[in-house]
């Protein structure tokens, strides 16, 4: 049977994607194990990944708005993340953006999940925003992260419907529904397709 690709999980908040993929990779059919966590900051998710035993390195950016700082985090982020040799990293939940230290490290192998349908609604507020532009659907996308904010290439997308009584708490519940499907998905036929060789 061929090698499981090795994921390392980018986090920051609760752990819901996270949970979603441990638990998809306890099936030995899904060609994917967790190998490690890197977070921004102490938070449920890294709690969920240190009660699974797995490694957990913590890299706080003190100072986003200050470009040598920047620089030096995206470095030290992907030397945490590199550690663990992955095939594939998957951001779930994680609340900064990556810059180039980072991504000419592990260029074509970052995945995000943002809760749109990219183009429409980029950035932190995307639930939100959608609400407040009326829009009548929304939903998730799967994408190869770049520079830009939400702008890579697409991998998947899932439409919802917004709800004439739709308030941010119930709109983002079920977009996460749907997400989460989605990411846990397409993780493991890429992981699948990277562990027989072709990607």
């Amino acid at each position: 049977m061929s090698t499981p690709a090795r994921l390392v999980v980018l986090v920051s908040g609760t752990g819901s994607n996270l949970a979603a993929l441990l638990t998809a990779c306890e099936e030995a059919a899904y060609g994917a194990r967790v190998v490690g966590v890197v977070t921004d900051t102490e938070c449920p998710a890294a709690d969920l990944a240190r009660s699974a035993r797995l490694p957990v390195a913590v890299v706080p950016l003190t100072n986003g708005r200050d470009r040598a700082v920047r620089a030096a985090w995206d470095l030290d982020v992907a030397e945490a993340v590199g550690t663990h040799r992955p095939d594939l990293v998957v951001c779930a939940g994680f609340m900064r953006l990556l810059g180039p230290g980072f991504l000419d490290r592990f260029e074509g192998r970052v995945l995000n999940t943002h809760p749109s349908l990219l183009p429409a609604f980029p950035g932190a507020h995307a639930v939100r925003d959608a609400l407040a532009a009326g829009a009548r659907r929304t939903g998730a996308t799967l994408f190869w992260v770049d520079e830009g904010v939400d702008t890579g290439a697409h991998v998947a997308q899932v439409e919802v419907p917004v709800l004439s009584d739709d308030d941010e708490a119930s709109l983002t519940a079920r977009v996460k529904a749907a997400e989460t499907p989605q990411l846990i998905e397409h993780v493991g036929r890429l992981a699948r397709q990277m562990a027989a060789g072709e990607r």
